[in-house]
């Protein structure tokens, strides 16, 4: 498993991060939608949505790591299929990240996203790797 530093690093980074996201829908996201034409207005929910997915594949991925640390379970159990990192093909989309004509609080949430999700499925490839 990565080292403890760096896992509560990751996972701080991650928690923070879902309750930037967390407050950016609750209380931005729905203004500024309101303000947009209808589909610009439907792009921004699917993004949002699609920064929510890549927090959620990560965070459950750290928590399986957290398990494997405190020896709750083995690193092969962790990695197993099922327990897995998934969600690319919705996770790794980046097509609309750079689109000006998203809001700038929601193209900053979906470039750190994109980048942890990217950050972690590199490390579950060189950690599944070492197993085989």
């Amino acid at each position: 498993m990565a080292s403890p530093t760096y896992f509560r690093r990751t996972y701080d980074e991650t928690l923070d991060l879902m309750v930037e996201a967390r407050n950016y829908i609750a209380y931005v996201e729905h203004r500024e939608r309101q303000r947009a034409d209808v589909m610009n207005g439907l792009r921004m929910s699917c993004e949002a949505m699609r920064v929510t997915s890549r927090l959620t594949q990560v965070m459950a991925w750290l928590m399986m790591q957290r398990a494997v640390h405190d020896g709750e379970m083995t690193p092969g159990e962790a990695l197993a299929e099922a327990n897995r990192l998934s969600g690319a093909d919705v996770c790794l989309d980046d097509s609309f990240s750079g689109d000006i004509a998203l809001p700038r609080g929601l193209r900053s949430l979906l470039e750190r996203s994109f980048s942890l999700y990217q950050r972690i499925a590199r490390l579950e490839d060189r950690m599944v790797g070492r197993l085989n």
